[in-house]
């Protein structure tokens, strides 16, 4: 078996869609699109605000972590890494904000980097893009395989 067969056999097995927590932000659950063809992932956010806070750039915002339930909301906080132009899957390019924050999906936690933008036309509050996936495979044809945090 070479390297490659070797690694990609180490690998956690996603579907298409999963539940994902991001604990650094306070965010226990939300649904996410397993997105190949974005490169970036992406949060859903509203009322977003920049500010400095001990000398380092912070995003502040706030995020409904379920679709279609507005009622709950997940106000969250972290430092700016990045600021990119991104083209969103029509076609329009748009600046945005850029964080760093621990994944969790199933047994595995890693730190990706995440766009913020406004998703509310969306389905999934949050897609997770390829430069996110290095710890896992994606089965197109499978959903929810690593369960619900």
């Amino acid at each position: 078996m070479s390297d490659h067969q070797q690694s990609m056999s180490d690998k956690t097995v996603i579907g298409w869609r999963e539940w994902v927590s991001l604990p650094d932000l306070g965010i226990d659950a939300i649904k996410a699109k397993i997105d190949t063809g974005a490169r970036t992932s992406a949060l859903h956010t509203f009322s977003l605000d920049t500010g400095h806070e001990r000398g380092e750039r912070i995003a502040r915002f706030g995020v409904h972590p379920y679709q279609g339930d507005t009622d709950r909301v997940v106000w969250c906080q972290a430092p700016i890494v990045d600021e990119r132009n991104v083209r969103d899957s029509g076609g329009h390019r748009e600046w945005r904000y850029v964080i760093a924050t621990d994944l969790a999906m199933g047994a595995r936690r890693w730190t990706v980097e995440i766009t913020l933008t406004a998703r509310d036309t969306m389905l999934f509050r949050m897609l997770v893009g390829r430069t996110a996936m290095a710890a896992v495979r994606v089965d197109p044809t499978a959903s929810f395989l690593t369960g619900q945090p």
